[in-house]
């Protein structure tokens, strides 16, 4: 039997999600549209120009995985590793630690709270009891 979700945990679970999937579309479309400023803060972290597409694409690709709830759970193991390569890029430039290089941190954290808290798989999965 499946209880029924309060509305509360249904809203937060819709804007922690929704956060992280609004700032991905942005993301990742700007990256296929490549406004200068775009294409100069992408290549000042290292990444040459052509790499935008790639990026946008495997970005974009993840957001949709991860918006829609039969591939919710895909979605967001692939935007974990997105974020995971965010991280090392900005360690690895030393940029500053909470506003740069835990960016992307806080947005994994709000992409798995929010699938935690729609989808009673993933509370089973990350459950603290037994």
């Amino acid at each position: 039997m499946v209880k029924a979700q309060s509305k509360g945990r249904r809203w937060a679970a819709y804007l922690l999600s929704g956060i992280v999937i609004v700032f991905m579309l942005m993301d990742s479309i700007s990256k296929l549209f490549k406004p200068a400023s775009i294409v100069e803060s992408t290549t000042s972290l290292g990444f040459a120009e052509h790499h935008l597409l790639t990026i946008g694409i495997l970005g974009l690709i993840s957001t949709v995985l991860y918006a829609f709830p039969r591939t919710s759970i895909l979605g967001a193991i692939l935007l974990t590793g997105y974020y995971g390569g965010v991280v090392a890029t900005h360690i690895r430039l030393d940029n500053p630690l909470f506003s740069h290089v835990l960016f992307s941190v806080y947005l994994a954290i709000f992409a798995w709270a929010g699938l935690w808290l729609r989808d009673p798989r993933v509370r089973k999965l990350f459950s603290l009891s037994k």
